[in-house]
């Protein structure tokens, strides 16, 4: 198995054994023979972590239980979350970093196998399209990038972003109990206000994709006082919307299995059975009017849904239906000036 930078096997075969127990006792004796190492050790392997947040009990002639874990990202229990995909992920969990995507690119340049996860606690430079920024505070929410080489066809990734939104959206209403929607082609809506981001990239060699980058940036445990004023009327997170904070560490490893086995759909092409019936469920505007502004041309109507090829789907006051790769789409009909919804080149997490 892939270990996450710094990471021991030991310490992922620990919290490993303890979340596989749940509320019951591991004896300090069956996880020294797992580990390799003397009671002893094992001992003072759960001491280091409880330096990091992590609380554990222990009961003589039973062995340990865990209590709590960091609030934090920490890469080993996260990982100890993965042992049973078939194929886990190379995993980078960093403290800092500019971006996830540029850290992507510069693993990428210097030859780190994939499929690869990389995530950070805070982005410097978080970015998206058109050079926008994302907010990337260290406030408890989840800026990671996914990277993988699918030897496709460009033109085959046309719904690639919108099937990893919609993933993300079942994944979010399963894990905590909300009804978000997705915002054509990539932002993540809770209750009308912008809970996450995401961004795809594609490195072409010839007429084949070389390697696939998909951002994402997903508030998690951020309250309203973290965000700039600017955004505070706009944005939300997971915590916010469900009233309590969510467990980081395992909606990460929860989401890279959603997008790992997502990926594999899409590039088998089993995908397509189930992305219309996710696409009704989610899309937040259809049959709602919106105004598209691309560059100097603005166009109102009413969303109708998406077209085969991804492109939005507004049909005109003279009933003309119009189709829309990219454009800035703003709910309601008058000018821009009413609640903007970034359609391309949104503030994406990357």
């Amino acid at each position: 198995m892939p270990q996450p930078d710094g990471v021991s096997q030991g310490e992922i075969i620990l919290l490993r054994e303890l979340l596989a127990h749940d509320h019951e006792h591991v004896s300090g004796e069956k996880l020294a023979r797992l580990m390799g190492i003397s009671r002893v050790a094992v001992w003072a392997q759960l001491q280091k972590l409880e330096t990091l947040g992590y609380r554990f009990e222990a009961v003589r002639r039973l062995g340990y239980r865990m209590l709590a874990t960091p609030p934090r990202l920490h890469a080993p229990l996260i990982q100890a979350r993965l042992v049973r995909l078939p194929h886990p992920p190379h995993l980078v969990c960093l403290d800092q970093v500019d971006s996830t995507n540029s850290e992507a690119e510069r693993r990428l340049a210097a030859g780190e196998p994939v499929p690869l996860v990389i995530l950070a606690r805070a982005q410097t430079h978080g970015r998206g399209r058109r050079g926008r920024p994302w907010h990337s505070a260290a406030n408890g929410n989840l800026y990671a990038t996914f990277v993988f080489r699918p030897e496709l066809e460009p033109a085959a990734l046309q719904d690639f972003t919108l099937w990893m939104g919609l993933n993300l959206c079942e994944l979010v209403a399963n894990f905590c109990r909300l009804t978000p929607g997705l915002k054509w082609p990539n932002d993540l809506y809770l209750g009308g206000r912008k809970a996450g981001g995401m961004l795809t990239e594609a490195r072409v060699d010839a007429d084949q994709v070389r390697d696939l980058v998909f951002g994402l940036g997903l508030n998690v445990n951020s309250q309203p006082a973290d965000f700039p004023p600017v955004l505070r009327r706009t944005a939300t997170s997971l915590a916010e919307a469900a009233g309590e904070p969510a467990d980081l560490n395992k909606l990460a490893a929860a989401v890279i299995g959603r997008i790992g086995a997502a990926y594999h759909d899409f590039v088998d092409g089993s995908y397509r059975a189930r992305f219309a019936g996710l696409w009704t469920r989610y899309d937040i505007l259809r049959d709602r009017p919106v105004t598209v502004v691309q560059g100097h041309r603005t166009v109102r109507g009413t969303a109708t849904g998406i077209d085969a090829e991804g492109s939005l789907l507004v049909r005109l006051d003279s009933g003309r239906t119009e189709r829309f790769r990219a454009g800035e789409v703003t709910l309601g009909k008058d000018a821009p000036g009413g609640e903007r919804m970034l359609a391309r080149g949104p503030e994406s997490p990357c």
